[in-house]
């Protein structure tokens, strides 16, 4: 081994997570013929040039071996291996590859993942189903299966005030938004509490900036909750607890208009309780407990 010429290679490369028609995805690459003869796929990433930031770095190989524009994390994991292997120019060599990997996500509505270098060691960039590359179905690179074992979807837990407002038999609702983690469903008008702020002021500039009325709070109905796996707003998959506290609240005079522009709103209406009742529409559970909360 000590006579063999040595080669150390820096590279960084991103973990990229996503939920697709219900099931969780990785982003990989293909090693190219030329530098595995049999199907092999690997983590999106490459070498570091010489004075070149590892984030920016593994950002500029995601887009050569993709053609996305991702986003990375701060921070990362290490991953050494040293072994003999063969060289480009087919010489045999100490080779030792130390891999500093992050977390990376692009926005949910990212184009098809196509290889834009030329020549280049990968072929082919697909989302694979993350049971598939788990259970051994792709065949994959061990950086992929060491990184997996570490990046876990990003846990995150949120506090939201929601309003129940009723006017005679109908409810007032907001549709969720191509950017939102359910498109195309129902819920009841609210959000985050920002950190510091009382729950009846952030439901108030929620409801106001989801459904352009002025809003009163009145009293606390309930606690709610959820728990899955989704992609937030930027693409980022996250391990996702809300706590949602929902509030009787009622509105100003006029017809509910959306005022956040590309949010995670995109209707705001007067639903007819009985078309919720009869899943004459798709409503998140929050909105059935909020009816019960009402019976």
């Amino acid at each position: 081994m000590g006579s063999l010429p040595r080669r150390q290679r820096v590279g960084a490369y991103a973990v990229m997570l996503r939920v697709h028609d219900e099931r969780v995805e990785v982003l990989l690459s293909r090693l190219a013929p030329r530098v595995s003869r049999t199907e092999l796929w690997t983590l999106p990433g490459g070498g570091i040039d010489h004075g070149e930031d590892p984030r920016a770095a593994v950002i500029r190989e995601i887009h050569e071996e993709t053609g996305l524009h991702a986003t990375v994390g701060e921070t990362a994991h290490v991953y050494s291996a040293h072994l003999p292997r063969t060289s480009r120019d087919g010489r045999l060599v100490d080779a030792h590859a130390i891999r500093i990997v992050y977390d990376g996500w692009v926005p949910p509505d990212a184009p098809t993942p196509r290889v834009l270098e030329v020549d280049g060691s990968t072929s082919e960039a697909a989302w694979k189903p993350l049971d598939d590359v788990v259970s051994g179905r792709v065949p994959v690179a061990g950086l992929v299966t060491d990184a997996l074992v570490d990046h876990l979807p990003f846990r995150l837990q949120r506090v939201a005030a929601y309003a129940v407002v009723r006017r005679g038999d109908d409810l007032l609702l907001t549709r969720l938004s191509e950017r939102a983690a359910h498109p195309g469903r129902w819920t009841l008008p609210g959000g985050g509490i920002d950190h510091g702020e009382h729950p009846a002021v952030a439901l108030a500039r929620e409801v106001e900036e989801e459904c352009g009325l002025p809003c009163e709070v009145t009293g606390l109905l309930g606690v709610h909750d959820t728990h899955f796996f989704g992609n937030a707003p930027s693409g980022r998959i996250e391990d996702y607890h809300g706590v949602h506290l929902l509030f009787g609240a009622t509105v100003g005079d006029g017809e509910p208009h959306v005022v956040e522009i590309d949010g995670t709103t995109d209707v705001a209406a007067w639903v007819p309780i009985a078309d919720i009742e009869s899943d004459a529409i798709e409503v998140l559970d929050l909105v059935r407990h909020a009816l019960g909360s009402l019976s």
